[in-house]
């Protein structure tokens, strides 16, 4: 089977924000998608945007960190789609606290759907793509894994995920199958809006200090974080297998 005759992607966390927007643009790419998150009716735009465009679209809620949920969405997605062999870990959250002040719960809880997740996704779906000989599997990783104040969880977790990802590149290169993770810098997004709400700070005010580590002159978009994806899972990337790369208007390393 090649890459073209088994056209379909899983996204996680695709809602909102960065991963609706990484669900669009695998549709205009010519992929069905299938949307994961934890409320399938939140997801309906962005299915709605997919079948827009001409394709496919699934919604399944499950909770990604939660090994019999992964195994069930994941045969949801067979049975509604076909097997995939797209795989974007996209999901994620927050509970930003300093280390004196961070409760282990708050440590799990962003541990587990930040990178638990991405190994329970990536091992229920690399079966499928090994029948295929053809995969591509991109993790969202963060400019945060370089280290962030308050936020000692999100970090770990992060920087985790780069790890696992170039493990991941070496072990399932030879089934055809390429693993690589996309570096957020600043997006504007529903959740950096809540974060300022959090902080108790108007949202500009945020922005303005992000912007004095950006040097592109504005912040992300959704869009471009999507555009990075796009790059890794086109099968012309077939030489490209175990990389980070920082989307963050600003050299990072």
């Amino acid at each position: 089977m090649t890459a073209s005759s088994n056209r379909i992607a899983i996204v996680t966390g695709g809602a909102r924000g960065i991963g609706a927007a990484i669900a669009t643009r695998l549709a205009t790419d010519g992929y069905d998608v299938a949307v994961i998150d934890l409320d399938a009716d939140a997801c309906s735009e962005t299915v709605k945007s997919v079948e827009s465009l001409g394709r496919r679209a699934l919604a399944v809620a499950a909770d990604v960190a939660d090994e019999q949920a992964v195994r069930d969405g994941v045969a949801a997605v067979v049975d509604g789609l076909g097997a995939p062999t797209v795989l974007v870990n996209n999901a994620g959250v927050i509970r930003d606290r300093t280390l004196a002040k961070m409760s282990l719960d708050d440590w799990n809880v962003v541990i587990d759907v930040n990178l638990r997740s991405v190994f329970l996704m990536s091992r229920e779906v690399q079966g499928h793509m090994r029948a295929a000989g053809w995969g591509r599997i991109v993790n969202l990783s963060s400019i945060a894994a370089l280290g962030v104040v308050g936020e000692a969880n999100y970090a770990a977790a992060k920087a985790g995920i780069q790890g696992l990802t170039k493990t991941m590149a070496l072990e399932l290169g030879r089934f055809g199958i390429t693993a690589n993770a996309v570096a957020p810098g600043f997006v504007v997004t529903d959740m950096t809006r809540e974060v300022a709400i959090r902080m108790g700070v108007p949202f500009q005010q945020v922005v303005d200090e992000m912007m004095k580590t950006i040097h592109v002159g504005r912040p992300g978009e959704p869009d471009d974080i999507a555009n990075a994806v796009a790059f890794f899972v086109d099968p012309r990337s077939s030489f490209v297998t175990g990389q980070v790369l920082y989307v963050a208007g600003s050299p990072r390393c």
